[in-house]
């Protein structure tokens, strides 16, 4: 129902960018809000950023802010993650969420759809 895609290898400093489409045969995505995830080995998985369903609303961990982008295209049923400025300490495996609620979609135990994850992996 939701793919993620877009993960790889980069050097600190540098950007990729992540994308999650939706099936929309199951997903009214435009209604939905929508999420990033991430775990690091060892560690819970972690709020990264929200989008609110009318792109209105954005959240951030403040470990990302000014640093990650969340954005969406609900002609195309995908959400977005740009994130520049990689660190070593953002490597991890990313997951997209999706949520009718906008609280919820940002807690991990109550997100109601996730995707598949991608590995993001950024070296020193």
């Amino acid at each position: 129902q939701l793919q993620a895609s877009g993960g790889g290898l980069v050097q600190a400093g540098g950007s990729l960018r992540l994308s999650c489409a939706a099936s929309a045969r199951t997903f009214s995505f435009s209604s939905y809000a929508v999420g990033w995830f991430r775990q690091a080995p060892g560690k819970e998985r972690e709020f990264v950023a929200a989008l609110s369903y009318d792109e209105y609303t954005t959240w951030y961990a403040d470990s990302v802010k000014g640093r990650f982008t969340i954005s969406r295209d609900n002609a195309k049923n995908t959400v977005y993650l740009q994130m520049n400025s990689l660190k070593p300490e953002d490597t991890a495996v990313y997951f997209c969420a999706a949520d009718r609620s906008q609280v919820d979609v940002r807690v991990s135990g109550r997100v109601g759809s996730w995707g598949r994850g991608t590995q993001v992996t950024v070296s020193s």
